[in-house]
């Protein structure tokens, strides 16, 4: 059979085409692949959570503000990101919780520990023990990290089943910048509510020194939230991000650019 040179370029620019159809349909599963290898597959796996979208801070009537290193910025919690400083992880071979004082101290002076005013604060239906007038016996609240309805009844499980989550865990803090801060400032630092939220005790331990580069809520409706105290309290005490950990907040807070910082206020 005779091919015509106008039939042979026709041919060749069919093939070409479909050639190139060919190449980019290659690309787009291999990004498909790329993203649920990341963080598709995470995406995927995530249960539908309806849940609270934003955890207490403050109560002026009972709590007194915790002197920070910096001004919480006000504004865009995005804004207060690009403020940030980006570097890598300091060493963590010496970290210890010690170096941020002892556990669940009256900072803020008002005559109860951090870890009951927490409580308090973020339960409902609060009831003290019996003739005390810090220490909580019992209460509820919708759980901010699983949206799930937690009772809390003090006794032996209790700190196991509630526990009071870091918002920037102390080991994340200590690897960035946290060793520079007076010992006075890092007790600040772990008993400042901005800094703490009652959590469910297995999504915090979960969490352990995570940064929002490794871990973020179950609850959805709370990440904007969650991300923009994160950056308040890195704002607040002068620590910094990492480069995963700043793309990883900024993905959050891209998806509410409204989102404002987090204070005492």
């Amino acid at each position: 059979m005779t091919l015509s040179w106008s039939s042979y370029r026709r041919a060749r620019r069919r093939s070409r085409q479909a050639w190139g159809i060919l190449a980019a349909a290659a690309v787009a599963a291999l990004a498909a692949l790329s993203w649920f290898f990341t963080a598709g597959q995470f995406a995927a796996a995530e249960p539908a959570v309806a849940g609270p979208t934003e955890a207490p801070v403050f109560d002026p009537a009972w709590m007194k503000p915790v002197k920070t290193v910096h001004p919480v910025p006000t504004g865009s919690a995005l804004a207060a990101l690009d403020g940030l400083a980006v570097k890598g992880r300091a060493a963590a071979s010496d970290y210890s919780r010690d170096a941020f004082g002892q556990a669940w101290q009256d900072v803020d002076r008002n005559g109860c520990d951090t870890r009951n005013d927490i409580l308090r604060r973020d339960l409902t239906a609060v009831m003290l023990t019996e003739g005390s007038g810090c220490r909580v016996a019992a209460g509820s609240f919708h759980e901010p990290y699983t949206g799930q309805i937690v009772d809390f009844r003090r006794g032996s499980d209790s700190s196991r089943a509630v526990q009071i989550d870091h918002v920037v865990a102390l080991g994340d803090a200590w690897q960035k910048g946290a060793q520079s801060l007076t010992a006075g400032e890092r007790q600040n630092l772990a008993n400042d509510p901005l800094n703490l939220i009652a959590a469910d005790g297995p999504a915090n331990q979960e969490k352990g020194a995570g940064d929002a580069a490794t871990w973020l809520p179950e609850n959805k409706s709370i990440r904007c939230h969650y991300v923009a105290r994160q950056v308040s309290v890195k704002a607040a005490y002068g620590l910094w991000v990492t480069e995963a950990e700043r793309d990883a907040m900024k993905r959050v807070l891209g998806s509410c650019p409204g989102q404002q910082t987090v204070a005492a206020r």
